[in-house]
């Protein structure tokens, strides 16, 4: 099993480089941020763009890979995305893992002004992005029009002749987002039930993950795709919380996930007051114990 772990982008960059260097010196394979420009229960607080945070990250960081979770249509557009992604990328060299969600109603539609939109709406529109995302990024030339997006005479470059695309990471609960991630993803992200935060032990939350797992692997058959391809990334500290409550019940949790058939497990780096409250020496007991020299 990979190991990932989150950052909020809430520091200066000063005490958060730190923090990205250090996620890197304990071994974890994989470091994420969020994508917001409000998040719910900082809105009041510092909160930093993804994209410079993952600038910065890539400069002071050699192998960990890096991630955003996730950018949704609910401020990108895919074709600025996709320039974006690319020099991110590049500053990386080859590190960057793009995740990709529909988009919840919240700070990123209000502030902005855009509409409130069915979660069928949501869906036609997931759909629409990932599809010019990917476009853009492998055809690299590019003239269409949806109902949800205009790329008119794109001319993208560097363009994917080596047919390299960076990884998309596709965070789905049901059967259209999973279809998604199962014919342009390298991962499928989930945090179990959609928009719960709950926080309950891991073994409540079990039963919908696993159905989840039989969902995103009928997805796979049905596009013609090893399952076996497909990684499956489990986001703790959602619904399912406590699991860096100790070093036994991280344990604990990373061997339950991996058995049920996960294969990178996120946490959050501990904060000290909610959300995600915790006790960072957990986060580095862990790492020493299991990480340690795998990097």
């Amino acid at each position: 099993m990979k190991h990932g772990i989150v950052l909020l982008p809430e520091h200066r960059w000063k005490a958060a480089a730190e923090r990205w260097r250090a996620a890197e010196q304990l071994g974890y394979d994989h470091a994420w941020t969020y994508d917001h420009l409000m998040w719910r229960w900082l809105a009041d607080r510092p909160w930093y763009g993804s994209i410079p945070t993952l600038t910065g990250a890539a400069a002071v960081t050699r192998a960990i890979g890096l991630g955003i979770l996730v950018a949704t249509p609910n401020f990108r557009h895919p074709v600025v995305l996709a320039k974006d992604l690319v020099s991110v990328d590049d500053i990386a060299e080859g590190r960057l893992v793009c995740g990709l969600g529909a988009g919840a109603p919240g700070y990123d539609v209000s502030i902005l002004g855009g509409a409130a939109l069915t979660p069928r709406a949501r869906a036609d529109r997931f759909d629409a992005f990932v599809e010019l995302l990917d476009a853009v990024l492998v055809r690299g030339d590019v003239d269409e029009t949806s109902a949800w997006y205009t790329a008119s005479g794109v001319t993208f470059h560097p363009r994917a002749g080596d047919g390299r695309r960076l990884p998309f990471a596709v965070a789905a609960t049901g059967p259209r987002g999973m279809a998604l991630a199962a014919r342009f993803g390298q991962i499928w992200i989930t945090s179990g039930p959609p928009a719960d935060f709950g926080t309950r032990p891991l073994r409540e939350v079990m039963p919908v993950l696993r159905k989840q797992l039989r969902g995103v692997e009928a997805a796979c058959e049905h596009e013609g795709r090893d399952p076996g391809t497909l990684r499956r990334l489990f986001v703790a500290d959602a619904s399912a919380g406590g699991i860096t409550g100790s070093l036994g019940a991280y344990e604990d949790a990373a061997g339950e996930l991996e058995e049920a058939g996960f294969t990178d497990l996120v946490v959050h780096w501990p904060r000290p007051e909610p959300p995600y409250q915790g006790d960072e020496q957990v986060v580095v007991d862990f790492a020493e114990k299991h990480l340690a020299g795998e990097r």
